[in-house]
């Protein structure tokens, strides 16, 4: 009963700051649209956003990790302040025409909410891990209409290889209230049709677990050169506002080096065109710079939405070079990159299933575990600690984060 109680007011709080954020973002990318002239303000508006973490946000500039570390160690606070600072800081970068996501600002928010409640209730350090996971499932669910795999998320994202199952139903009634109330809210999410899946047999099977091996490495890039970039940006330009103004100069000029604004933004037209085949062959990798460079360059927002247009691209392009319906390799492609991403293969399989039904199980499975097992011991959260290797050439010492990994 006690947890009945404060999920399902995280999943209120949660939902209800999803519903105040997408409507941000939908105002922001018609805006954008509408007004060609605010591309050239993405400098200065990274710039204003990287100056007021610097002088207020605190610990806040973590972001997900932030999070991440504070259900596994508990020393750090999560300040009330991320929720408004992330959701300005998202639209902004959406406004101004930056290629970001959506997800880390739904669970930043959820994160930050969870934890003043927590404390507020003068919860103890075994529930606070809980309300926050709660916080993370309650963002996800509702951010992308999607409540069954955001429950999963929150207990998969942790650990890699691992389940946090005392948090089961928590994060279940957080995820599943927060998408209602999100929708009560009158939003309403993209809907996406896979169409026509091939029967099952060995040639199939056969091109699909190619397919899913081109997603797992193409995960392993992004993650990569994303952490790169934010590296050398920081080696390079040491105070955080002059990094994300260049960031900004960064993304405008690729706009002229590439002559479109296609890749600006969530990208959702992008999928939307790469289910029906009409994408060109190296859409994916013109989407993976302009995310890695904007990420890069400090400015905010989610990667999982770049993720998807990243992976639906190639999977469309793949459809064609192997001759199978290029709408049933988008899907795969939308959520087995964010599985290898991510590191949560079953949460972005049951992702699947809620977007475009169980018809294709196996093969999105396949793809999602394959992509997982090939994106090697990297990924977008940094903090994530790896419980279990992904394979027995590989061994790990305790549980080691990704960053410490990166480190050796």
């Amino acid at each position: 009963m006690k947890w009945i109680l404060i999920a399902g007011a995280v999943g209120v709080l949660s939902g209800s700051a999803s519903a105040l954020f997408l409507a941000g973002l939908e105002w922001a990318t018609d805006s954008r649209m509408n007004h060609a002239w605010l591309l050239y303000l993405l400098p200065l508006g990274g710039a204003f956003m990287s100056y007021l973490y610097l002088t207020i946000g605190k610990n806040s500039g973590k972001g997900n990790n932030l999070i991440l570390e504070t259900i596994h160690q508990g020393r750090e606070s999560i300040p009330l302040r991320m929720a408004p600072l992330v959701l300005g800081g998202t639209i902004i970068t959406h406004l101004f025409g930056g290629s970001a996501g959506r997800e880390g600002t739904a669970i930043q928010m959820g994160g930050s909410l969870a934890a003043r409640l927590g404390k507020l209730l003068r919860l103890d350090a075994a529930d606070t891990r809980i309300i926050l996971m709660c916080g993370i499932s309650g963002g996800f669910g509702s951010v992308f209409g999607t409540p069954l795999a955001g429950t999963v998320f929150a207990l998969e994202v942790l650990v890699i290889g691992m389940l946090r199952y005392e948090a089961l139903l928590p994060c279940f009634i957080a995820s599943v209230v927060g998408n209602v109330v999100t929708t009560a809210w009158g939003i309403h999410h993209v809907q996406f049709q896979m169409g026509a899946v091939p029967d099952l047999s060995l040639a199939t099977i056969l091109k699909v677990m190619a397919a899913s091996i081109a997603f797992g490495l193409t995960a392993l890039l992004f993650s990569s050169l994303t952490h790169y970039l934010k590296g050398t940006y920081t080696k390079l330009i040491a105070h955080p506002s002059v990094r994300s103004f260049v960031g900004g100069v960064v993304i405008i000029l690729l706009v002229f080096i590439f002559g479109t604004r296609d890749y600006l933004g969530l990208g959702i037209p992008l999928i939307e065109r790469a289910f029906s085949g009409d994408v060109p062959d190296f859409a994916f990798l013109i989407k993976l710079l302009f995310t890695a460079f904007t990420l890069g360059a400090g400015f905010l927002g989610g990667e999982v939405t770049p993720l998807f247009v990243i992976g639906a691209t190639l999977g469309s392009t793949l459809g064609i070079w192997l001759h199978e319906p290029v709408g049933f390799f988008a899907a795969l492609g939308f959520i087995a990159v964010f599985s290898g991403a991510a590191n949560t293969p079953l949460a972005c399989f049951i992702m699947g299933i809620e977007l475009f039904g169980s018809q294709a199980a196996v093969y999105m499975l396949m793809a999602c575990v394959i992509g997982y097992l090939f994106s090697g011991h990297t990924g977008i959260y940094t903090s994530q600690q790896l419980g279990a290797s992904k394979s027995k050439l590989f061994v790990i010492a305790g549980r080691e984060t990704l960053a410490n990994l990166k480190k050796k």
